[in-house]
């Protein structure tokens, strides 16, 4: 997405922006925007809370689910902490939600507090500034979100193909803000209670503990005990029901669904013991997967005991649960060591690459470990050639004033690769025991990246400068591109398949499908990368006759051959195209395809039909970034 042209920023000691080896002081961020003209300094420049003043501790949720309205309406009380003794005001996060009332708790001669709106800005919402109880004691705001809620997607039965409606939300990354007043920054952790009313036919599960759970009237209780950024709350509620598949794991889903999920990822009790060798014990109790509707923006989301998991990656042949790993390792790099400032985020997705590279190695063997990550390199040079070069760092020096801008290839995948280069430069073992120190040392903390480096460089460069310097480190961080002393993955089963696609392509070799009887996944989507760009209407169809391409229900490898489909006007795919487009909401998948539909003027007709149809299934986070691809303008259709 593009940056707001309107901003104004000063960044003051930015982390990284600053000699790596040397600890810089307390980040300070300036943001004056077009709604506010006097500049307002706070330590994170995405929320308008004042955490260096007061902190908030607990929350105490208590909200009815009103399905026929799309809003979410009870109260939150919150406990909180003085950092600075003459504080008088706690500062919080909200976008578009009706406060209704705010009291104190325990202050029964004066329990209506005052309190205002602060700042505001589009993307940001409103600050919500509250004078403190005399007494200390807990604040309760009364409040309702809205229809529009950013965090939330409500679908109707005929979305979820079922009898009955869905809710589910994602507050990664400021989007908590939008269903819950907090201070919505990943630099604060706070425990919560939660009591949910819902309508009898539906059930509620939260990012908390969950099984065997009976609502009474349709009321039902949580607690998440372990401290967590604002991001990682979750709900959803829907037709669920559960099924125990291993000691930590339960798969909660729609009925049609549980038993094909649970089968599809029977080997998260194995991931969760290999992780458990190298970086010590899981710290969170169960592990369950909830299996969302279609519609979810994201292959999946870490939400602590209940992870939030795409239907798109059942493919039947648990061939694509590396994205399970994927959210498993956030429970030890995001969740329980967390990016305190979203300009770090490859602190987060970086570490858990890594991590689940080696939960892969370890569950289904080094090759198909490889074969991802050489598919993850190739697509990080592809990505890096479209972005800015400040966009190809790490530690990206452009502020953004949406966070969402710093989640990119570059976060996740050269961030891995950091790691793995650290990894190969110590050996293994030395690596592994120190990224347990690193997770036991900031257990349930958030951390910059001039944390990080400076416990790098203390507890590992150090101790090993022959082998690493904070220079070489420096160029990860601060340089784009990739490092040209680093050695990329590969794997002789891809070169394989780059010798049969040339002997193809020459005649030298006709197609078949014993070719490809033994493919992975993994080989079928180098296989389509392999092709030419370009391939006649002769060349798409023997394809699609010998493999049965466009019937593929696989979602990755229908994805890529869709987008050649595009590419190549192959029109035979368009009834499968319009399926797949209509049928799923994850951004991953369907947002490429939209760019490439855009890029042909011939079917700009045939997108803008599509998503006609499609865009009311979609989540706000993904029509938010399609409306702008197609042209959409939701004020004048809608």
């Amino acid at each position: 997405m593009n940056q707001i042209p309107f901003i104004v920023f000063l960044i003051l000691m930015l982390p990284g922006c600053q000699n790596s080896q040397i600890k810089p002081k307390e980040t300070t961020v300036i943001i004056a925007d077009s709604s506010q003209p006097a500049a307002l300094k706070r330590p994170d420049p995405h929320s308008y809370s004042r955490h260096d003043r007061v902190k908030i501790k607990h929350l105490d949720i208590n909200l009815e689910v009103d399905f026929k309205d799309k809003v979410l309406a009870g109260f939150v009380t919150i406990d909180y902490e003085k950092i600075k003794p003459e504080a008088s005001q706690l500062f919080l996060d909200t976008r578009d939600l009706k406060i209704k009332r705010i009291t104190a708790v325990n202050d029964s001669n004066n329990p209506k507090l005052i309190w205002r709106y602060g700042q505001s800005h589009e993307l940001l919402g409103k600050q919500l500034i509250i004078d403190l109880p005399d007494d200390g004691s807990a604040i309760k705001i009364q409040y309702q979100t809205m229809p529009k809620a950013s965090g939330l997607q409500w679908l109707s039965p005929s979305q979820t193909n079922g009898k009955q409606p869905y809710l589910f939300s994602q507050s990664q990354a400021i989007h908590a803000r939008s269903w819950i007043p907090l201070q919505d920054t990943p630099a604060v952790r706070v425990t919560y209670d939660a009591t949910i009313t819902v309508d009898r036919a539906v059930k509620p599960v939260l990012s908390a503990d969950n099984n065997q759970q009976k609502g009474v009237d349709g009321v039902y209780k949580f607690s998440m005990p372990q401290a967590i950024p604002s991001y990682l709350i979750a709900i959803a509620v829907g037709d669920i029901t559960h099924q125990k598949i291993s000691e930590h794991v339960s798969i909660f889903a729609a009925p049609d669904v549980v038993e094909a999920a649970a089968y599809e990822f029977s080997e998260t009790e194995n991931m969760i013991t290999a992780t458990e060798k190298y970086y010590g014990s899981y710290r969170w109790g169960q592990y369950d997967l909830l299996i969302l509707p279609p519609s979810f923006p994201f292959g999946g989301m870490e939400n602590p005991k209940l992870s939030h998991i795409t239907p798109t990656v059942i493919a039947g042949d648990r061939s694509l649960d590396s994205l399970i790993a994927h959210e498993l390792a956030h429970s030890w790099s995001g969740n329980l060591v967390t990016n305190a400032l979203w300009q770090d985020a490859w602190l987060n997705e970086g570490f858990t690459t890594y991590i689940e590279s080696r939960i892969v190695d370890a569950v289904h063997g080094k090759e198909r470990m490889v074969m991802e990550a050489t598919l993850a390199y190739e697509a990080l040079l592809n990505s890096m050639q479209e972005l800015p070069l400040d966009q190809q760092k790490l530690i990206n020096p452009t502020f953004s004033i949406d966070p969402d801008d710093y989640f990119s290839a570059v976060t996740y995948d050269k961030g891995r690769f950091f790691l793995d280069w650290l990894e190969q430069q110590v050996g293994r073992e030395v690596f592994d025991q120190f990224l347990n120190m690193y997770f036991d040392q900031f257990a349930f903390q958030s951390i910059t990246t001039a944390a990080f480096t400076q416990y790098l460089d203390d507890n590992l460069v150090k101790k090993y400068p022959e082998k690493i310097s904070m220079k070489q480190v420096d160029v990860w961080l601060n340089e784009p591109g990739m490092p040209d002393f680093f050695t990329p993955p590969t794997t002789s089963q891809f070169d394989k398949i780059d010798q049969l696609v040339e002997a193809w392509l020459s005649n030298e070799l006709q197609l078949t499908t014993a070719i490809s009887r033994a493919w992975t996944t993994q080989e079928w989507l180098h296989f389509l990368r392999a092709l030419p760009s370009q391939l006649t209407a002769e060349q798409l169809q023997l394809l699609d006759q010998t493999f049965s391409l466009t019937q593929r229900q696989n979602s990755e490898i229908a994805h890529d051959w869709l987008l050649i489909s595009i590419n190549n006007q192959y029109e035979v795919a368009y009834g499968r195209l319009i399926t797949y487009l209509t049928e799923i909401g994850r951004v991953k998948l369907i947002k490429p395809l939209y760019e490439a539909l855009m890029a042909q003027p011939a079917l700009n007709n045939l997108a803008a039909n599509i998503y006609q149809k499609a865009r009311a299934s979609y989540h706000p986070i993904a029509t938010s970034q399609i409306d702008t691809i197609v042209g959409h303008n939701p004020d004048v259709s809608e």
